[in-house]
């Protein structure tokens, strides 16, 4: 029985999906010694998601650098605290590695928060809300591409938390780490259904303006 997928996934279904639970290791980076070793081992991998997160603001003319680099294999994530390393040697070298898949969503926006820390240049990166197209999906969010694919709900509740903090709580690692990881999955199954053609694209009904 081939796999459905939709277009456009009902948003109002996903609070009742069973959430996302990071199954691996979860490994902080606070040193640029730590993250030359990190890198090392993500440039051993075949295919690495990844996303950054960045401390609200909440106050007018309040803005604050990027805090955090996620970077995801299909089992474990180094989570690269960048207000404590900055723009390390190592990161500059795994951003612009041209031998391993990175993966990330809407990652032009990632690139310039980044780059807001020193220059790099980049390298071999897959934006899935590209790539996700290719097999009909039209959402560009990694909540809905996520539950389309896999029927489970990644929460969002950390997002606007203090990535600053001096030491990150496990509700975050665990936030930060899915979003990441999730980029691997969702890359590992597009390719795989693009490969096999084990799906059917369901179109969601166009809701009709009501008339006055």
């Amino acid at each position: 029985m081939k796999k459905l997928i939709y277009n456009k996934f009902d948003k109002a279904t996903i609070s009742n999906l069973q959430k996302v639970v990071f199954p691996g290791r979860i490994i902080v980076v606070v040193s640029p010694e730590e993250a030359e070793r990190a890198v090392d081992y993500l440039l051993t991998q075949t295919v690495l998601g990844f996303d950054t997160e960045t401390r609200p603001s909440f106050h007018r003319g309040e803005h604050f650098s990027c805090s955090l680099l996620q970077v995801a294999t299909a089992d474990c994530c180094f989570l690269f605290r960048l207000n404590y390393i900055g723009m390390a040697p190592a990161i500059v070298r795994l951003l612009g590695d041209q031998t391993v898949t990175k993966v990330g969503l809407a990652w032009n926006n990632d690139m310039l928060s980044l780059r807001q820390l020193g220059s790099f240049k980049a390298g071999m990166f897959v934006d899935l809300q590209n790539l996700v197209r290719e097999i009909g999906i039209e959402d560009q969010s990694l909540v809905k591409i996520y539950a389309n694919l896999f029927g489970e709900r990644i929460s969002k509740t950390e997002r606007l938390s203090n990535w600053e903090r001096d030491i990150l709580k496990g509700s975050q690692k665990a936030y930060a780490a899915i979003d990441a990881w999730a980029c691997v999955r969702i890359y590992q199954e597009v390719m795989r259904l693009k490969e096999s053609g084990d799906y059917e694209l369901v179109i969601a009904p166009e809701i009709n303006q009501i008339e006055e």
